[in-house]
Protein backbone atom coordinates (compact mmCIF):
# COMPACT_ATOMS: atom_id res chain seq x y z
CA UNK A 1 0.00 0.00 0.00
CA UNK A 2 1.67 3.43 -0.29
CA UNK A 3 1.94 5.79 2.40
CA UNK A 4 0.64 9.39 2.26
CA UNK A 5 1.89 11.37 -0.23
CA UNK A 6 3.45 8.95 -1.68
CA UNK A 7 4.92 9.46 -5.22
CA UNK A 8 3.99 6.64 -7.68
CA UNK A 9 5.57 7.17 -11.28
CA UNK A 10 4.37 5.58 -14.89
CA UNK A 11 6.22 5.75 -18.32
CA UNK A 12 4.19 4.47 -20.92
CA UNK A 13 7.48 4.56 -23.19
CA UNK A 14 10.02 3.01 -20.71
CA UNK A 15 8.27 1.63 -17.77
CA UNK A 16 6.69 -2.06 -17.13
CA UNK A 17 3.98 -3.75 -15.81
CA UNK A 18 5.38 -6.34 -13.84
CA UNK A 19 7.47 -7.62 -10.56
CA UNK A 20 10.63 -5.78 -12.47
CA UNK A 21 9.22 -1.93 -11.51
CA UNK A 22 8.62 -0.65 -7.89
CA UNK A 23 6.73 2.73 -9.16
CA UNK A 24 9.80 4.76 -8.33
CA UNK A 25 11.44 7.12 -11.05
CA UNK A 26 14.35 4.57 -11.33
CA UNK A 27 11.81 1.12 -11.92
CA UNK A 28 8.21 2.83 -13.28
CA UNK A 29 5.57 1.24 -13.86
CA UNK A 30 4.10 1.42 -17.79
CA UNK A 31 0.63 2.50 -17.47
CA UNK A 32 -1.61 4.49 -15.21
CA UNK A 33 -4.04 1.53 -14.07
CA UNK A 34 -1.03 -0.94 -13.25
CA UNK A 35 0.04 1.97 -10.74
CA UNK A 36 -3.53 2.09 -9.87
CA UNK A 37 -3.47 -2.00 -9.10
CA UNK A 38 -0.06 -1.89 -6.95
CA UNK A 39 -0.73 1.69 -5.25
CA UNK A 40 -4.40 1.85 -4.80
CA UNK A 41 -5.69 5.86 -4.24
CA UNK A 42 -6.99 6.85 -1.53
CA UNK A 43 -9.50 9.65 -0.91
CA UNK A 44 -7.30 11.55 0.94
CA UNK A 45 -3.65 11.36 1.26
CA UNK A 46 -3.65 8.97 -1.35
CA UNK A 47 -0.29 8.53 -3.82
CA UNK A 48 0.17 10.82 -6.72
CA UNK A 49 0.76 9.56 -9.78
CA UNK A 50 3.65 11.01 -11.81
CA UNK A 51 4.20 10.65 -15.23
CA UNK A 52 6.84 11.81 -17.82
CA UNK A 53 6.68 14.63 -20.22
CA UNK A 54 9.04 15.62 -22.78
CA UNK A 55 9.91 19.36 -22.60
CA UNK A 56 9.23 21.46 -25.62
CA UNK A 57 11.83 20.96 -28.59
CA UNK A 58 13.80 18.19 -26.98
CA UNK A 59 14.95 15.88 -28.47
CA UNK A 60 12.47 12.87 -29.63
CA UNK A 61 14.74 9.93 -30.62
CA UNK A 62 15.04 7.05 -28.89
CA UNK A 63 18.29 8.34 -27.16
CA UNK A 64 16.20 11.41 -25.02
CA UNK A 65 17.67 11.57 -21.65
CA UNK A 66 16.21 12.59 -18.54
CA UNK A 67 17.02 15.54 -18.58
CA UNK A 68 15.24 16.58 -21.12
CA UNK A 69 12.21 15.30 -19.64
CA UNK A 70 10.05 16.17 -16.56
CA UNK A 71 7.85 14.24 -14.36
CA UNK A 72 4.08 15.74 -13.98
CA UNK A 73 0.90 14.27 -12.21
CA UNK A 74 -1.81 12.43 -14.80
CA UNK A 75 -4.05 14.56 -16.10
CA UNK A 76 -7.74 14.52 -14.79
CA UNK A 77 -8.96 12.72 -17.58
CA UNK A 78 -6.58 9.86 -17.40
CA UNK A 79 -6.92 9.54 -13.99
CA UNK A 80 -10.63 9.16 -14.55
CA UNK A 81 -10.51 6.96 -17.16
CA UNK A 82 -7.90 4.95 -14.98
CA UNK A 83 -10.13 4.91 -11.60
CA UNK A 84 -12.87 3.52 -13.44
CA UNK A 85 -10.78 0.72 -14.99
CA UNK A 86 -9.34 0.22 -11.56
CA UNK A 87 -12.97 -0.07 -10.33
CA UNK A 88 -13.84 -2.89 -12.67
CA UNK A 89 -10.38 -4.68 -11.90
CA UNK A 90 -11.83 -4.83 -8.38
CA UNK A 91 -15.27 -6.09 -9.05
CA UNK A 92 -13.80 -8.95 -11.02
CA UNK A 93 -11.59 -9.59 -8.68
CA UNK A 94 -13.96 -9.82 -6.09
CA UNK A 95 -15.95 -12.44 -8.47
CA UNK A 96 -12.72 -14.40 -8.71
CA UNK A 97 -12.08 -14.63 -5.20
CA UNK A 98 -16.08 -15.29 -4.31
CA UNK A 99 -15.56 -18.23 -6.79
CA UNK A 100 -12.49 -19.44 -5.95
CA UNK A 101 -13.99 -19.52 -2.00
CA UNK A 102 -17.17 -21.49 -3.68
CA UNK A 103 -14.93 -23.71 -5.48
CA UNK A 104 -13.07 -24.71 -2.63
CA UNK A 105 -16.38 -24.87 -0.62
CA UNK A 106 -17.19 -27.27 -3.10
CA UNK A 107 -14.51 -29.57 -3.08
CA UNK A 108 -14.48 -29.47 0.52
CA UNK A 109 -17.80 -30.56 0.72
CA UNK A 110 -17.18 -33.17 -2.53
CA UNK A 111 -14.60 -34.71 -0.52
CA UNK A 112 -16.66 -35.14 2.84
CA UNK A 113 -18.83 -36.46 0.50
CA UNK A 114 -16.37 -38.96 -1.05
CA UNK A 115 -15.46 -39.90 2.61
CA UNK A 116 -18.78 -40.47 3.58
CA UNK A 117 -19.32 -43.03 0.49
CA UNK A 118 -16.17 -44.70 1.21
CA UNK A 119 -18.48 -46.47 4.24
CA UNK A 120 -21.33 -47.39 2.35
CA UNK A 121 -20.48 -51.04 1.37
CA UNK A 122 -23.27 -52.90 -1.67
CA UNK A 123 -23.81 -56.29 -1.49
CA UNK A 124 -25.28 -58.88 -4.06
CA UNK A 125 -28.97 -59.96 -2.37
CA UNK A 126 -28.33 -64.15 -2.77
CA UNK A 127 -32.11 -64.40 -2.62
CA UNK A 128 -32.89 -62.69 -6.20
CA UNK A 129 -33.41 -64.92 -8.91
CA UNK A 130 -29.20 -66.58 -10.54
CA UNK A 131 -28.35 -63.92 -12.99
CA UNK A 132 -28.05 -65.17 -16.62
CA UNK A 133 -24.87 -63.41 -18.80
CA UNK A 134 -25.25 -62.41 -21.99
CA UNK A 135 -23.91 -60.34 -24.27
CA UNK A 136 -24.65 -56.52 -24.77
CA UNK A 137 -26.21 -57.92 -28.31
CA UNK A 138 -28.01 -60.77 -27.24
CA UNK A 139 -32.03 -60.46 -27.99
CA UNK A 140 -33.27 -63.93 -27.89
CA UNK A 141 -36.92 -63.51 -26.24
CA UNK A 142 -36.55 -67.12 -25.31
CA UNK A 143 -33.50 -66.17 -22.99
CA UNK A 144 -34.35 -62.62 -22.18
CA UNK A 145 -37.72 -61.13 -21.30
CA UNK A 146 -38.44 -57.64 -21.18
CA UNK A 147 -40.92 -55.91 -18.53
CA UNK A 148 -42.55 -53.15 -19.14
CA UNK A 149 -45.32 -50.64 -17.45
CA UNK A 150 -44.42 -49.47 -14.09
CA UNK A 151 -43.75 -50.55 -10.08
CA UNK A 152 -43.15 -49.16 -6.92
CA UNK A 153 -39.77 -51.06 -7.09
CA UNK A 154 -36.64 -50.12 -9.24
CA UNK A 155 -36.30 -53.74 -9.33
CA UNK A 156 -39.08 -56.34 -8.72
CA UNK A 157 -38.62 -60.04 -9.59
CA UNK A 158 -41.88 -60.82 -8.63
CA UNK A 159 -44.29 -62.21 -10.97
CA UNK A 160 -41.35 -63.80 -12.93
CA UNK A 161 -41.33 -60.27 -14.74
CA UNK A 162 -38.08 -58.68 -16.05
CA UNK A 163 -34.91 -61.74 -16.49
CA UNK A 164 -32.14 -60.92 -14.35
CA UNK A 165 -28.69 -60.63 -16.06
CA UNK A 166 -25.26 -59.94 -15.46
CA UNK A 167 -23.31 -58.04 -18.35
CA UNK A 168 -19.65 -56.39 -18.70
CA UNK A 169 -18.04 -54.22 -20.56
CA UNK A 170 -17.29 -50.40 -20.61
CA UNK A 171 -18.76 -46.74 -19.73
CA UNK A 172 -19.15 -45.33 -23.18
CA UNK A 173 -21.67 -43.11 -22.27
CA UNK A 174 -22.16 -41.60 -18.30
CA UNK A 175 -24.61 -38.81 -17.33
CA UNK A 176 -25.83 -38.32 -13.88
CA UNK A 177 -28.85 -37.06 -12.62
CA UNK A 178 -30.28 -36.67 -8.68
CA UNK A 179 -30.19 -40.05 -7.19
CA UNK A 180 -30.12 -41.60 -10.72
CA UNK A 181 -26.89 -42.84 -12.87
CA UNK A 182 -27.58 -43.74 -16.50
CA UNK A 183 -24.49 -45.68 -18.03
CA UNK A 184 -24.42 -46.55 -21.38
CA UNK A 185 -22.47 -49.84 -21.56
CA UNK A 186 -20.04 -51.03 -24.56
CA UNK A 187 -18.68 -54.51 -24.91
CA UNK A 188 -17.59 -54.68 -28.46
CA UNK A 189 -20.95 -56.34 -29.06
CA UNK A 190 -23.30 -53.86 -28.57
CA UNK A 191 -24.66 -51.40 -26.21
CA UNK A 192 -26.96 -51.49 -23.28
CA UNK A 193 -28.01 -48.75 -20.88
CA UNK A 194 -27.81 -49.31 -17.58
CA UNK A 195 -29.98 -47.17 -14.76
CA UNK A 196 -28.07 -47.21 -11.53
CA UNK A 197 -30.53 -45.70 -8.41
CA UNK A 198 -30.78 -45.94 -4.95
CA UNK A 199 -27.36 -46.67 -2.75
CA UNK A 200 -26.20 -47.62 -5.89
CA UNK A 201 -25.21 -44.32 -6.51
CA UNK A 202 -24.05 -43.41 -3.58
CA UNK A 203 -21.01 -45.69 -3.23
CA UNK A 204 -18.06 -44.09 -4.19
CA UNK A 205 -17.19 -46.66 -7.15
CA UNK A 206 -20.23 -44.01 -7.90
CA UNK A 207 -19.34 -41.03 -6.96
CA UNK A 208 -15.86 -41.24 -9.37
CA UNK A 209 -17.02 -43.07 -11.91
CA UNK A 210 -15.21 -42.27 -15.25
CA UNK A 211 -15.61 -42.91 -18.91
CA UNK A 212 -14.07 -46.48 -19.95
CA UNK A 213 -13.70 -48.30 -16.64
CA UNK A 214 -14.64 -51.43 -16.67
CA UNK A 215 -18.10 -53.37 -14.57
CA UNK A 216 -19.95 -55.86 -13.73
CA UNK A 217 -23.81 -55.34 -13.53
CA UNK A 218 -26.66 -57.02 -12.26
CA UNK A 219 -30.08 -56.24 -13.08
CA UNK A 220 -33.60 -56.99 -14.40
CA UNK A 221 -33.83 -56.26 -18.17
CA UNK A 222 -37.03 -53.45 -18.97
CA UNK A 223 -38.16 -52.06 -22.10
CA UNK A 224 -37.57 -48.14 -22.14
CA UNK A 225 -40.00 -46.19 -21.14
CA UNK A 226 -42.45 -44.58 -24.09
CA UNK A 227 -40.90 -41.22 -25.60
CA UNK A 228 -37.59 -42.30 -24.20
CA UNK A 229 -34.68 -44.02 -25.92
CA UNK A 230 -31.67 -46.52 -25.71
CA UNK A 231 -29.78 -48.85 -27.14
CA UNK A 232 -32.50 -51.09 -29.03
CA UNK A 233 -35.13 -49.74 -26.69
CA UNK A 234 -34.34 -51.24 -23.61
CA UNK A 235 -32.22 -51.10 -20.40
CA UNK A 236 -31.15 -52.80 -17.14
CA UNK A 237 -31.97 -51.93 -14.00
CA UNK A 238 -28.90 -52.77 -11.81
CA UNK A 239 -29.65 -54.23 -8.39
CA UNK A 240 -25.71 -54.60 -8.09
CA UNK A 241 -22.35 -54.13 -9.72
CA UNK A 242 -18.72 -54.22 -9.68
CA UNK A 243 -15.84 -52.35 -10.73
CA UNK A 244 -13.63 -54.39 -12.23
CA UNK A 245 -10.99 -51.58 -13.69
CA UNK A 246 -11.20 -48.09 -13.17
CA UNK A 247 -10.23 -45.27 -16.01
CA UNK A 248 -8.30 -42.54 -15.36
CA UNK A 249 -10.04 -39.07 -14.99
CA UNK A 250 -9.43 -35.40 -15.00
CA UNK A 251 -5.85 -34.85 -17.06
CA UNK A 252 -5.74 -38.09 -17.89
CA UNK A 253 -9.28 -39.06 -18.86
CA UNK A 254 -9.93 -40.23 -22.28
CA UNK A 255 -12.17 -37.11 -23.32
CA UNK A 256 -8.91 -35.10 -22.96
CA UNK A 257 -6.25 -37.63 -24.61
CA UNK A 258 -8.20 -38.15 -27.69
CA UNK A 259 -10.62 -35.22 -27.68
CA UNK A 260 -12.41 -34.40 -31.45
CA UNK A 261 -10.66 -31.03 -31.84
CA UNK A 262 -7.23 -32.57 -31.29
CA UNK A 263 -4.40 -32.19 -33.43
CA UNK A 264 -4.24 -35.31 -36.11
CA UNK A 265 -0.71 -36.84 -35.29
CA UNK A 266 -2.17 -36.51 -31.03
CA UNK A 267 -5.45 -38.93 -32.64
CA UNK A 268 -2.56 -41.20 -34.38
CA UNK A 269 -0.11 -41.30 -31.57
CA UNK A 270 -3.41 -42.03 -29.64
CA UNK A 271 -4.73 -44.47 -32.07
CA UNK A 272 -5.30 -47.22 -29.24
CA UNK A 273 -7.97 -44.81 -27.88
CA UNK A 274 -9.71 -43.30 -30.94
CA UNK A 275 -10.60 -46.98 -31.61
CA UNK A 276 -12.52 -47.45 -28.44
CA UNK A 277 -14.89 -44.74 -30.11
CA UNK A 278 -18.06 -45.57 -32.23
CA UNK A 279 -16.91 -44.11 -35.29
CA UNK A 280 -13.57 -45.72 -35.62
CA UNK A 281 -14.95 -49.01 -34.40
CA UNK A 282 -17.88 -48.85 -36.53
CA UNK A 283 -15.34 -48.50 -39.42
CA UNK A 284 -13.49 -51.72 -38.66
CA UNK A 285 -16.74 -53.79 -38.15
CA UNK A 286 -17.87 -52.81 -41.75
CA UNK A 287 -14.23 -53.74 -42.55
CA UNK A 288 -14.23 -56.81 -41.32
CA UNK A 289 -17.45 -57.30 -43.17
CA UNK A 290 -15.78 -56.49 -46.28
CA UNK A 291 -13.41 -59.20 -45.69
CA UNK A 292 -15.56 -61.83 -45.29
CA UNK A 293 -18.10 -60.39 -48.27
CA UNK A 294 -15.02 -60.98 -50.75
CA UNK A 295 -13.97 -64.24 -49.33
CA UNK A 296 -17.89 -65.28 -49.96
CA UNK A 297 -18.12 -64.06 -53.26
CA UNK A 298 -14.68 -65.82 -54.45
CA UNK A 299 -16.69 -68.62 -53.28
CA UNK A 300 -19.75 -68.25 -54.72
CA UNK A 301 -18.80 -66.87 -58.31
CA UNK A 302 -18.21 -69.63 -61.16
CA UNK A 303 -15.41 -70.20 -61.77
CA UNK A 304 -14.49 -69.81 -58.34
CA UNK A 305 -10.96 -68.53 -56.76
CA UNK A 306 -9.22 -70.23 -54.66
CA UNK A 307 -7.53 -67.80 -51.51
CA UNK A 308 -3.72 -68.40 -51.64
CA UNK A 309 -0.88 -67.01 -49.32
CA UNK A 310 2.06 -65.47 -51.08
CA UNK A 311 5.05 -64.53 -49.01
CA UNK A 312 5.35 -60.46 -47.78
CA UNK A 313 9.55 -61.03 -48.24
CA UNK A 314 10.83 -60.55 -51.99
CA UNK A 315 13.72 -60.35 -54.40
CA UNK A 316 11.54 -58.55 -57.41
CA UNK A 317 9.82 -55.85 -57.86
CA UNK A 318 6.35 -55.19 -59.31
CA UNK A 319 5.43 -51.52 -59.57
CA UNK A 320 8.87 -49.68 -59.83
CA UNK A 321 12.05 -49.85 -57.46
CA UNK A 322 11.69 -45.91 -56.14
CA UNK A 323 8.95 -47.18 -54.27
CA UNK A 324 10.44 -50.59 -52.95
CA UNK A 325 11.66 -50.96 -48.71
CA UNK A 326 14.78 -52.86 -49.10
CA UNK A 327 15.98 -54.54 -46.27
CA UNK A 328 19.15 -57.31 -45.21
CA UNK A 329 17.77 -60.65 -45.48
CA UNK A 330 20.75 -62.99 -44.22
CA UNK A 331 23.45 -60.76 -46.16
CA UNK A 332 21.06 -60.61 -49.12
CA UNK A 333 19.35 -57.78 -50.47
CA UNK A 334 15.28 -58.19 -49.61
CA UNK A 335 12.04 -56.19 -50.24
CA UNK A 336 8.39 -55.94 -48.68
CA UNK A 337 6.11 -56.95 -51.06
CA UNK A 338 4.70 -54.44 -53.36
CA UNK A 339 2.16 -56.53 -54.68
CA UNK A 340 1.47 -60.41 -55.07
CA UNK A 341 0.22 -60.49 -58.52
CA UNK A 342 4.04 -62.25 -59.85
CA UNK A 343 3.24 -65.56 -57.63
CA UNK A 344 -0.68 -65.68 -58.03
CA UNK A 345 0.39 -66.44 -61.66
CA UNK A 346 1.84 -68.82 -61.17
CA UNK A 347 -0.77 -70.38 -59.02
CA UNK A 348 -2.93 -70.31 -62.64
CA UNK A 349 -2.17 -73.97 -63.65
CA UNK A 350 -2.47 -75.81 -61.22
CA UNK A 351 -4.67 -74.28 -59.04
CA UNK A 352 -6.84 -72.28 -61.21
CA UNK A 353 -8.37 -68.60 -60.56
CA UNK A 354 -6.91 -67.67 -57.62
CA UNK A 355 -6.67 -64.35 -55.01
CA UNK A 356 -5.27 -63.40 -51.71
CA UNK A 357 -6.35 -60.72 -48.86
CA UNK A 358 -2.47 -59.74 -47.97
CA UNK A 359 -0.45 -56.67 -47.22
CA UNK A 360 1.75 -54.74 -49.70
CA UNK A 361 3.97 -52.05 -49.03
CA UNK A 362 5.15 -48.76 -50.64
CA UNK A 363 7.83 -46.68 -50.29
CA UNK A 364 6.17 -43.61 -51.33
CA UNK A 365 6.68 -40.48 -49.95
CA UNK A 366 3.04 -39.13 -50.74
CA UNK A 367 0.77 -37.47 -48.07
CA UNK A 368 -2.32 -37.63 -50.12
CA UNK A 369 -5.32 -38.78 -48.04
CA UNK A 370 -5.82 -42.02 -50.35
CA UNK A 371 -2.05 -43.38 -49.79
CA UNK A 372 -0.67 -45.43 -47.13
CA UNK A 373 3.06 -46.97 -46.78
CA UNK A 374 0.90 -50.43 -45.31
CA UNK A 375 -2.35 -51.72 -46.97
CA UNK A 376 -4.07 -54.36 -47.38
CA UNK A 377 -4.88 -55.56 -51.08
CA UNK A 378 -7.48 -58.13 -52.29
CA UNK A 379 -5.64 -59.12 -55.47
CA UNK A 380 -6.80 -61.91 -57.84
CA UNK A 381 -5.67 -63.36 -61.34
CA UNK A 382 -7.60 -65.28 -63.81
CA UNK A 383 -7.01 -67.52 -66.42
CA UNK A 384 -8.34 -68.27 -69.55
CA UNK A 385 -9.98 -64.96 -70.17
CA UNK A 386 -9.85 -62.03 -72.34
CA UNK A 387 -10.41 -58.42 -71.55
CA UNK A 388 -14.24 -57.72 -71.70
CA UNK A 389 -14.32 -60.85 -69.04
CA UNK A 390 -11.74 -59.22 -66.90
CA UNK A 391 -14.08 -56.12 -66.68
CA UNK A 392 -17.77 -58.11 -66.12
CA UNK A 393 -15.87 -60.68 -63.23
CA UNK A 394 -14.72 -57.34 -61.78
CA UNK A 395 -17.48 -55.80 -61.32
CA UNK A 396 -19.70 -58.97 -60.40
CA UNK A 397 -17.09 -59.03 -57.66
CA UNK A 398 -18.09 -55.59 -56.41
CA UNK A 399 -21.19 -55.36 -56.63
CA UNK A 400 -21.59 -58.46 -55.06
CA UNK A 401 -19.30 -57.64 -52.22
CA UNK A 402 -21.57 -54.63 -51.39
CA UNK A 403 -24.85 -57.08 -51.69
CA UNK A 404 -23.35 -59.38 -48.89
CA UNK A 405 -22.41 -56.37 -46.59
CA UNK A 406 -25.82 -54.45 -47.12
CA UNK A 407 -27.35 -58.21 -46.69
CA UNK A 408 -26.66 -57.53 -43.00
CA UNK A 409 -28.69 -55.23 -40.72
CA UNK A 410 -26.72 -54.49 -38.13
CA UNK A 411 -23.61 -53.71 -41.19
CA UNK A 412 -25.87 -51.96 -43.19
CA UNK A 413 -26.98 -49.44 -40.31
CA UNK A 414 -23.28 -48.92 -39.61
CA UNK A 415 -22.97 -47.88 -43.25
CA UNK A 416 -25.85 -45.62 -42.93
CA UNK A 417 -24.84 -44.39 -39.59
CA UNK A 418 -21.32 -43.66 -41.32
CA UNK A 419 -22.44 -42.57 -44.55
CA UNK A 420 -25.63 -41.52 -45.16
CA UNK A 421 -25.27 -40.55 -48.69
CA UNK A 422 -24.20 -43.90 -49.71
CA UNK A 423 -25.84 -45.83 -53.02
CA UNK A 424 -25.09 -49.16 -54.30
CA UNK A 425 -23.33 -48.21 -57.78
CA UNK A 426 -25.37 -48.64 -60.69
CA UNK A 427 -24.76 -50.97 -63.35
CA UNK A 428 -23.28 -51.57 -65.98
CA UNK A 429 -20.10 -49.10 -64.97
CA UNK A 430 -19.17 -46.89 -67.00
CA UNK A 431 -16.59 -47.66 -69.63
CA UNK A 432 -14.32 -44.92 -70.87
CA UNK A 433 -11.57 -45.29 -72.40
CA UNK A 434 -7.90 -43.34 -71.14
CA UNK A 435 -7.71 -41.17 -74.71
CA UNK A 436 -11.84 -40.35 -74.26
CA UNK A 437 -10.64 -39.30 -70.65
CA UNK A 438 -8.06 -36.93 -71.89
CA UNK A 439 -10.55 -35.25 -74.03
CA UNK A 440 -12.93 -35.46 -71.62
CA UNK A 441 -10.68 -33.34 -69.10
CA UNK A 442 -9.79 -30.90 -72.04
CA UNK A 443 -13.22 -30.08 -72.49
CA UNK A 444 -14.04 -29.61 -68.89
CA UNK A 445 -10.68 -27.19 -68.76
CA UNK A 446 -9.26 -29.32 -65.93
CA UNK A 447 -5.20 -28.87 -66.04
CA UNK A 448 -2.53 -31.58 -65.78
CA UNK A 449 -0.18 -30.32 -63.09
CA UNK A 450 1.74 -28.32 -64.91
CA UNK A 451 -1.43 -26.31 -65.27
CA UNK A 452 -1.19 -27.03 -69.08
CA UNK A 453 -4.17 -29.08 -70.80
CA UNK A 454 -4.04 -32.49 -70.68
CA UNK A 455 -1.95 -34.55 -73.70
CA UNK A 456 -1.81 -38.24 -74.45
CA UNK A 457 0.48 -39.58 -72.23
CA UNK A 458 0.46 -37.32 -69.80
CA UNK A 459 -0.24 -39.53 -66.19
CA UNK A 460 -3.28 -38.42 -64.90
CA UNK A 461 -2.77 -37.00 -61.23
CA UNK A 462 -5.01 -37.62 -58.28
CA UNK A 463 -6.96 -34.36 -58.36
CA UNK A 464 -7.73 -34.51 -61.98
CA UNK A 465 -8.87 -37.91 -61.81
CA UNK A 466 -11.30 -37.52 -58.67
CA UNK A 467 -12.66 -33.97 -60.28
CA UNK A 468 -13.93 -35.94 -63.20
CA UNK A 469 -14.99 -38.76 -61.03
CA UNK A 470 -16.96 -36.91 -58.53
CA UNK A 471 -18.62 -35.06 -61.99
CA UNK A 472 -19.61 -37.91 -63.70
CA UNK A 473 -20.68 -39.24 -60.50
CA UNK A 474 -20.84 -42.64 -61.12
CA UNK A 475 -17.89 -45.90 -61.23
CA UNK A 476 -15.51 -45.96 -63.92
CA UNK A 477 -13.98 -48.53 -65.51
CA UNK A 478 -10.88 -46.21 -67.03
CA UNK A 479 -9.40 -48.39 -69.56
CA UNK A 480 -6.63 -48.61 -72.07
CA UNK A 481 -3.73 -46.91 -70.62
CA UNK A 482 -0.21 -45.82 -72.87
CA UNK A 483 2.07 -48.20 -72.36
CA UNK A 484 5.01 -46.24 -71.28
CA UNK A 485 2.98 -44.82 -68.15
CA UNK A 486 2.14 -48.58 -66.59
CA UNK A 487 4.10 -51.64 -65.59
CA UNK A 488 6.20 -53.77 -67.81
CA UNK A 489 3.87 -56.86 -67.54
CA UNK A 490 1.03 -55.39 -68.82
CA UNK A 491 -0.64 -56.67 -72.07
CA UNK A 492 -0.59 -54.25 -75.25
CA UNK A 493 -4.37 -53.76 -77.30
CA UNK A 494 -3.77 -56.04 -79.95
CA UNK A 495 -5.88 -53.09 -81.93
CA UNK A 496 -3.86 -50.26 -80.82
CA UNK A 497 0.27 -51.16 -79.41
CA UNK A 498 0.45 -47.79 -78.06
CA UNK A 499 -1.85 -48.43 -75.04
CA UNK A 500 -2.02 -51.46 -72.81
CA UNK A 501 -5.56 -53.55 -72.12
CA UNK A 502 -5.40 -52.24 -68.41
CA UNK A 503 -7.99 -50.88 -65.93
CA UNK A 504 -8.31 -48.71 -63.11
CA UNK A 505 -11.98 -48.63 -61.37
CA UNK A 506 -12.96 -45.05 -60.76
CA UNK A 507 -15.28 -44.17 -57.06
CA UNK A 508 -16.67 -40.70 -56.95
CA UNK A 509 -14.97 -39.21 -53.54
CA UNK A 510 -12.29 -41.34 -53.31
CA UNK A 511 -10.80 -41.91 -57.32
CA UNK A 512 -9.14 -45.40 -57.93
CA UNK A 513 -9.62 -48.48 -55.92
CA UNK A 514 -8.63 -50.80 -58.29
CA UNK A 515 -6.03 -51.28 -60.77
CA UNK A 516 -6.06 -54.14 -63.35
CA UNK A 517 -4.82 -55.36 -66.51
CA UNK A 518 -4.03 -58.57 -69.00
CA UNK A 519 -0.80 -59.83 -68.27
CA UNK A 520 1.80 -60.43 -71.27
CA UNK A 521 1.49 -64.24 -72.31
CA UNK A 522 4.17 -63.94 -75.10
CA UNK A 523 7.27 -65.30 -73.73
CA UNK A 524 9.49 -62.97 -76.45
CA UNK A 525 7.41 -59.97 -75.56
CA UNK A 526 7.91 -60.24 -71.59
CA UNK A 527 11.88 -60.39 -72.47
CA UNK A 528 11.39 -57.25 -74.48
CA UNK A 529 9.86 -55.67 -71.98
CA UNK A 530 12.35 -56.34 -69.00
CA UNK A 531 14.72 -54.81 -71.30
CA UNK A 532 12.56 -51.45 -72.02
CA UNK A 533 12.42 -50.93 -68.36
CA UNK A 534 16.19 -52.18 -67.47
CA UNK A 535 15.23 -54.90 -65.64
CA UNK A 536 17.35 -58.07 -65.23
CA UNK A 537 15.22 -60.73 -66.11
CA UNK A 538 17.47 -63.08 -63.95
CA UNK A 539 15.56 -62.93 -60.95
CA UNK A 540 12.42 -63.47 -62.39
CA UNK A 541 13.49 -67.01 -63.94
CA UNK A 542 10.29 -68.09 -61.75
CA UNK A 543 7.76 -65.70 -63.30
CA UNK A 544 9.15 -66.34 -66.81
CA UNK A 545 9.06 -69.61 -66.82
CA UNK A 546 5.06 -69.56 -66.87
CA UNK A 547 5.04 -68.04 -70.34
CA UNK A 548 7.67 -71.10 -71.15
CA UNK A 549 5.04 -74.26 -69.78
CA UNK A 550 2.22 -73.75 -71.55
CA UNK A 551 1.31 -70.37 -71.60
CA UNK A 552 -2.37 -68.96 -71.60
CA UNK A 553 -4.21 -65.29 -71.58
CA UNK A 554 -4.83 -64.61 -68.68
CA UNK A 555 -5.47 -61.41 -66.36
CA UNK A 556 -5.93 -59.64 -62.93
CA UNK A 557 -6.32 -57.33 -60.64
CA UNK A 558 -5.46 -55.28 -56.98
CA UNK A 559 -8.15 -53.60 -55.30
CA UNK A 560 -7.11 -51.43 -51.46
CA UNK A 561 -9.48 -52.69 -49.04
CA UNK A 562 -9.35 -49.00 -47.03
CA UNK A 563 -10.26 -47.40 -50.53
CA UNK A 564 -13.25 -49.35 -51.05
CA UNK A 565 -13.90 -49.03 -46.94
CA UNK A 566 -13.27 -45.16 -47.38
CA UNK A 567 -15.56 -44.68 -49.93
CA UNK A 568 -18.65 -47.18 -48.68
CA UNK A 569 -18.24 -45.48 -45.14
CA UNK A 570 -17.93 -41.92 -46.58
CA UNK A 571 -14.11 -41.40 -44.69
CA UNK A 572 -12.21 -38.31 -45.73
CA UNK A 573 -8.65 -40.66 -45.42
CA UNK A 574 -7.79 -44.08 -45.87
CA UNK A 575 -6.11 -43.35 -42.70
CA UNK A 576 -9.45 -43.34 -40.90
CA UNK A 577 -9.75 -47.27 -42.49
CA UNK A 578 -6.48 -48.71 -41.32
CA UNK A 579 -6.64 -50.15 -37.49
CA UNK A 580 -2.97 -48.78 -37.38
CA UNK A 581 -2.29 -46.59 -40.40
CA UNK A 582 1.09 -47.29 -41.80
CA UNK A 583 2.51 -43.78 -43.92
CA UNK A 584 5.30 -40.97 -44.18
CA UNK A 585 7.04 -40.34 -40.97
CA UNK A 586 4.47 -42.86 -39.03
CA UNK A 587 5.25 -45.99 -37.69
CA UNK A 588 3.61 -46.02 -34.18
CA UNK A 589 2.16 -46.85 -32.37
Amino acid sequence: MATPSMSVYFDEELGKDDTSADGSEQKPYKTLLFAHIQHPPAPSDGPQYLTRKKEAGADQGPGVSEIHQAWVPATKTALKKAGNLYDQHKRKQAKGDELAIREKQEAERRQQALEEAKKLQIHQDPKLPKAIKIRLNEKDPALIKLRSGESKKDVDYSEGRGTRVRVTGRVHRLRTQKDVIFITLQDGYGFLQCVLTGDLTKTYDAMTMTLETSLEIFGEMWEVPPKQHAPDDRELHADYYTVIGKAAGDKEAITTRVSPDADPQTLYDNRHLVLRGQIASSVMKVRAALLRAFRQTYEEITPTCLEVTPPCMVQTQVEGGATLFAFDYYSQKAYLTQSSQLYLETCLPSLGNVFCVAPSFRAEKSQTRRHLSEYTHIEAELDFIMFDDLLAHLELVMCRVIEIVLANPHIAQLVRDLNPKFEVPERPFKRMKYADAIDWLVEHDIKNTEGEPHTFGDDIAEAAERKMTDIINRPIFLTHFPTEIKAFYMKKDPQDARVTESVDCLMPGVGEIVGGSMRMDDYEELMEAYKRVEIDPTPYYWYTDQRKYGTSPHGGYGLGLERFLAWMCGRYTVKECSLYPRFTDRCTP
